[in-house]
């Protein structure tokens, strides 16, 4: 029983492509197409923009989809949120949608938006904060340019942002944070019912996040005299512990391999050496399952 599944169009596309491809599934489409193909008999893609497929997951036209969880809440969907996955189109961080105003505005707070006009994508995220404070405003849909309409066409804006620097480029400074988002695999309720779908959809998150668990780790290898083995082993971090197998035809001599965090590679490695360790290797991995 096949499942329909939604990945992204836009600015995620790439980035969920790519990570598809490290969990095993090998997926391609033309630039005019919005039905990709894979190489996976149980699995329909449907190429959509992420602001619908939380939407279309509710109603039933996709068993599944990966979009943000700033679109879910934005749509108020009613799904079953799968797992969450880390990733973004530029790094591994959540994602903001920020209030911002020109460097030169007099607007210091949420407060001093009463009676002015904000300009979002996010329309429906932006009512609901503006009622929390209870600020009454105008709220426009914006659809795209978003920081250039500041300060000639609204007074303020509401952005999504991964690292701030458009909104520097464009002379914007970020009043408040109003939802911190990350991208969530999410299905459909009657589909997370159905057992065959269910089977499926489940392992397709256990792939995907092993995928992204691998983002961050490499393999290293290396090989040791029995007398430095206890020193390197001191300095080897290990997801449990590391692996540890006496090399062929020398009793003296033990090969040693561990998963670690890529970000300490560079600091161990020179310590490794110094304490003995020699033929250190460093492998990319596709996946690390927990």
């Amino acid at each position: 029983m096949a499942i329909v599944l939604g990945l992204p169009k836009g600015s995620l596309q790439d980035a969920t492509f790519n990570m598809m491809k490290k969990a095993g599934f090998s997926v391609s489409c033309g630039s005019r197409s919005y039905i990709p193909s894979i190489d996976d008999p149980l699995i329909k893609c449907r190429l959509i923009r992420p602001q619908e497929i939380s939407r279309y997951v509710e109603l039933g036209l996709l068993d599944a989809g990966i979009t943000g969880f700033d679109w879910i809440y934005e749509n108020g969907s009613d799904v079953v949120e799968v797992s969450e996955m880390c990733y973004s189109k530029a790094t591994s961080n959540p994602v903001r949608w920020v209030l911002a105003v020109p460097n030169d505005s007099e607007i210091k707070s949420v407060k001093d938006l009463q009676g002015k006009r904000i300009a979002t994508e996010a329309v429906g995220l932006t009512k609901r904060y503006l009622e929390q404070h209870g600020v009454t405003a105008e709220v426009e849909f914006s659809w795209g340019a978003t920081e250039v309409k500041a300060p000639e066409l609204v007074d303020a804006i509401v952005e999504l942002t991964e690292t701030g620097s458009s909104l520097k480029a464009n002379n914007l400074r970020i009043l408040d944070t109003i939802l911190t988002s990350t991208t969530r695999f999410i299905a459909n309720k009657q589909a997370w019912a159905t057992p065959e779908k269910r089977k499926k959809i489940e392992q397709i998150a256990l792939l995907l996040q092993g995928a992204l668990a691998a983002e961050s780790r490499v393999l290293i290898k290396l090989n040791v005299a029995e007398k430095d083995l206890a020193n390197v082993i001191k300095i080897v971090p290990a997801l449990h512990s590391p692996t540890i197998n006496k090399v062929f035809g020398d009793d003296n001599w033990f090969a040693v391999e561990s998963v670690v965090e890529e970000k300490v590679v560079r600091d161990i490695i020179p310590e490794l050496r110094a304490a003995g360790a020699t033929g250190i290797i460093e492998l990319p991995l596709n996946k690390v399952i927990f």
